[in-house]
């Protein structure tokens, strides 16, 4: 890991050497399954501590803290298994990750079970994991579906008085205008520190309009 990269998170939230070792171990196992799965897009993995370490990183510091959090769509593990990771410094709270393809999920087991992570894999859809799973305090998405699908999947953990947080590209006032046309919610946007065209959008209270 750079010392640049190390010191932005430790700027975002400070962090033990012991978890950025579990980081390092992470990204070297991402490294590792990209060769023979999908992970992420090619032209990001040169730039995977940036590009999805820190990026996932903002989430938890948004809201640190031993939470109950749930993972949707997890694919390669951002923001979640970098949220389980950074809860191993809390010493409490807990990750659901879900995702439905069994590759994918096979590889977030063995991310878990390799840094010691505060998580579990539900290799499940997203309507299963509705009727499955609830207790949470907060939601995460990363390039699951535009701002109105995502809120239909987790409106029911959003309901219970859980927050999401979902990362969104420069695309994202459409996809709240979009949104505003079937729901109303309580809106934080949130500026990426990775990408200042991107947002994380901290949303709660949705109600369908």
């Amino acid at each position: 890991m750079h010392k640049q990269i190390a010191d932005r998170l430790q700027s975002l939230h400070p962090v033990s050497r012991e978890t950025l070792r579990r980081l390092e171990v992470f990204v070297g196992l991402f490294e590792k399954w990209s060769r023979s799965i999908n992970l992420a897009a090619p032209s990001t993995l040169p730039h995977i501590w940036e590009r999805h370490i820190l990026d996932s990183a903002q989430i938890f510091a948004l809201n640190p803290g031993p939470k109950a959090w749930l993972d949707i769509g997890s694919g390669g593990g951002f923001p979640g298994i970098v949220t389980a990771v950074l809860l191993c410094e809390q010493g409490a709270g807990h990750v659901d990750l879900v995702e439905s393809n069994q590759k994918k999920a096979a590889f977030l087991r063995r991310a878990l079970a390799e840094t010691g992570g505060r998580g579990a894999v539900h290799a499940i859809r997203i309507e299963q994991a509705q009727k499955t799973l609830s207790g949470f305090d907060a939601v995460s998405a990363r390039a699951v579906a535009d701002l109105d699908m995502v809120l239909g999947y987790c409106s029911s953990w959003l309901e219970e008085g859980a927050t999401a947080y979902f990362h969104k590209g420069r695309d994202y006032r459409r996809e709240i205008d979009k949104a505003r046309r079937s729901w109303s919610f309580d809106l934080v946007e949130h500026t990426s520190i990775v990408d200042a065209d991107s947002v994380i959008l901290q949303i709660s209270k949705p109600v369908r309009t």
